[in-house]
């Protein structure tokens, strides 16, 4: 038995439709990968090669739990995105057999200090503070793709308090899911039980105190969760 100095972190995991529940290693967020996000954010939608930053795993929030408003920042906004469960890993896996190593996928929210991110672009800083904060990752149950297979197109939308903010179609990705996967497999050994968020559409906004962000991928499920 391991002698630990300090008591181990607890594992985080989440929940799986249908039960069960999924532990996570790491989770990496693609930049940019919608044309028209790219244009409201005052970049050229070319496809330029992806990059990638991360959430800590415990930034996650599941069961449509609460969120709480982060410290530091007055420009909270909400990104809508798909998000890839790895099953298994590997480097430089091709294009042709990511899905393979699919394990399921789930609606999520990317959520960002907007005006802690944009200080740090600026200054030609890391963007950890104003992506990777606490909570800043709401999830909802992952569907394995056994049943909901590997969607290249369907709906992907959200909505504060009823009111429809985001709509988009997975087809818009600049980057598909195997692109994307095959392209960090280059760059780190990927692994089961990494989470992919894939990228967010046009329509990214601020949310105050009292919002209710409600978000669903057409075919895999829905994301959930109050700014309090």
């Amino acid at each position: 038995m391991t002698n630990y100095v300090i008591e181990p972190p607890a594992v985080v995991a989440v929940p799986v439709a249908g039960g069960g529940m999924f532990p996570v290693r790491r989770v990496f967020c693609v930049g940019r990968n919608y044309a028209a996000h790219a244009r409201e954010m005052g970049h050229d939608p070319d496809r330029e090669e992806p990059f990638f930053f991360m959430k800590p795993a415990d930034a996650l929030v599941i069961n449509g739990a609460d969120m709480p408003y982060p410290t530091r920042t007055s420009d909270l906004h909400h990104e809508m995105e798909l998000v890839v469960a790895l099953g298994s890993g590997g480097v430089d896996i091709p294009e042709a057999e990511a899905e393979r190593h699919i394990w399921g996928y789930a609606a999520g929210l990317d959520m960002t200090r907007r005006d802690l991110q944009g200080e740090a672009k600026k200054a030609g800083r890391p963007w950890d503070m104003g992506k990777g904060f606490d909570f800043s990752a709401p999830i909802g149950e992952i569907a394995p793709a056994t049943q909901s297979g590997h969607p290249s197109a369907g709906v992907i939308e959200l909505t504060v308090n009823g009111k429809p903010r985001q709509s988009s179609d997975l087809s818009k990705l600049i980057w598909s899911v195997p692109e994307t996967i095959a392209y960090l497999s280059g760059l780190v050994a990927l692994a089961a039980g990494d989470l992919i968020f894939t990228g967010t559409p046009e329509g990214v906004a601020a949310v105050v105190r009292g919002d209710v962000l409600e978000g669903s991928v057409a075919g895999i499920g829905t994301v959930r969760t109050r700014i309090v």
